[in-house]
């Protein structure tokens, strides 16, 4: 479970003070997939932040599996991100010197695992797993980025706008991939995104508004990524 008690979080610039969040609090269930949602500027991504330990909380709880962020050190932070987190994001940030199977390597090196070459068929690259990035498409490069992430076999994923920049067709067979994985496996993830047709996906849905949460509920007629607006 993913637990936050009035999570405070600010940017300081100079003299000014940015409150970012303001007393978040909420709960994410084992194996859930939850959709945090808002416009730009609402929040979501410096709380998919707090939550996965990227930053730390500048007040308020943050509990992870029963370990708590708040209370640990920035080494502490960095320990628990590569033994339980997986990332992914908008922009791809694979390595471009490298081929699809030796970016999934560098996600599974950091687990010890040595049986990465299934998360590149999990995403349907088996037969591209010699290519680089500049000869896939962005759905291709994206997908790479999920099985680099799942490789280091997290307990939660966090994604952050993760369709983002890729067409309808593409994003929509990016999430089918990811639902199908997170099904089959039980890991649970966070995905932060502006697209309110997105949120038809998740288990649960929170809503972000000027750095706190407007609105939470369970998502109780979920629909495949085939079958959402966009």
């Amino acid at each position: 479970m993913i637990r936050a008690e009035n999570v405070v979080k600010n940017y300081t610039n100079g003299k000014t003070v940015a409150s970012v969040l303001k007393g978040v609090s909420l709960e994410i269930g084992q194996g859930e997939l939850a959709v945090i949602l808002g416009a730009s500027g609402s929040g979501k991504s410096t709380l998919l932040s707090v939550l996965s330990g990227l930053e730390p909380a500048d007040g308020g709880t943050v509990t992870v599996f029963g370990e708590e962020l708040t209370a640990m050190t920035e080494k502490e932070r960095t320990d628990f991100r590569k033994r339980t987190v997986g990332f992914v994001f908008q922009q791809y940030f694979l390595l471009p010197h490298l081929t699809v199977e030796g970016n999934v390597k560098l996600g599974a090196n950091l687990a010890g695992n040595r049986d990465y070459m299934r998360e590149i068929a999990a995403v349907g690259l088996e037969e591209k797993r010699g290519r680089r990035p500049a000869e896939l498409s962005g759905g291709e490069q994206q997908r790479v980025s999920i099985a680099r992430a799942l490789a280091k076999e997290p307990r939660a994923l966090f994604l952050d706008e993760p369709t983002g920049a890729l067409d309808e067709e593409t994003g929509r067979n990016v999430l089918d991939h990811l639902l199908r994985l997170q099904k089959e496996r039980g890991f649970t993830a966070v995905m932060v995104t502006h697209n309110p047709a997105v949120a038809e996906l998740g288990d649960t849905v929170i809503r972000m508004n000027s750095g706190k949460i407007a609105e939470t509920y369970r998502n109780t007629a979920k629909k495949s990524a085939y079958e959402i607006g966009w």
